[in-house]
């Protein structure tokens, strides 16, 4: 095929697709004011546009394919130390752990029966927000601090476990979870309309059920 001939082709899907835009425009324009006669001759009539958007298996697998959707993260650092006394002198050891901390929600968590569909309307019971990661504390930005003595791994991981907790029970706090469901319904919400749902309801599973 030569390039005039390619050049005739676009041009003409041009105008063939320019006619159907033309043409639906007519259609809906032609429905829109055959309705408002109706309604007007027949004040007691009301004609009612009920769309049905279907959410289908494979649509609901994509979903749950997204997996851990993270709505919140947090840096922080926590200093934590152990000290053993001497006869002379005492040992002292100091690090500083840092690390982010996500906060969200893991999609395959979402059951059917957490979904009700109805017309163009969803309503949502997602799982609870969560820490997607457990093992958030970043080794490469660890730091000793100070350190007198000779220190066993059973100690170093004892600071590490005691400086996880620590952030743990500051990231998770009934305000950040707060707000990380405030991003959650934002997002979510946006993402269903823009599958062609209008009205989506979201509810969250009570994280303080466990």
């Amino acid at each position: 095929m030569d390039k005039n001939t390619r050049t005739t082709l676009i041009t003409c899907g041009s105008v063939a697709a320019a006619v159907i835009v033309i043409l639906t425009a007519v259609a809906l324009f032609s429905g829109s004011w055959i309705i408002g006669k109706i309604e007007n001759a027949a004040p007691g009539i009301t004609i009612t546009d009920r769309r049905e958007v279907q959410l289908t298996p494979a649509q609901l697998q994509s979903i749950r394919d997204i997996g851990e959707w993270e709505f919140l993260s947090i840096d922080d650092e926590e200093l934590v130390d152990t000290l053993r006394r001497g006869i002379l002198f005492d040992d002292h050891l100091v690090c500083i752990y840092r690390g982010t901390l996500r906060l969200g929600i893991d999609m395959q968590e979402l059951n059917d029966d957490l979904i009700t569909a109805h017309g163009d309307s969803i309503d949502l019971r997602l799982p609870q927000i969560e820490l997607l990661d457990e093992y958030f504390i970043d080794d490469a930005r660890t730091e000793i601090f100070h350190e007198e003595g000779e220190w066993s791994s059973y100690v170093r991981d004892e600071l590490y476990r005691r400086a996880r907790e620590q952030m743990k029970m500051r990231a998770m706090t009934p305000e950040n979870i707060d707000l990380a469901q405030q991003m959650a319904a934002t997002q979510i919400r946006q993402f269903f309309r823009a599958l062609g749902f209008t009205y989506v309801g979201i509810t969250f599973e009570d994280y303080l059920s466990d």
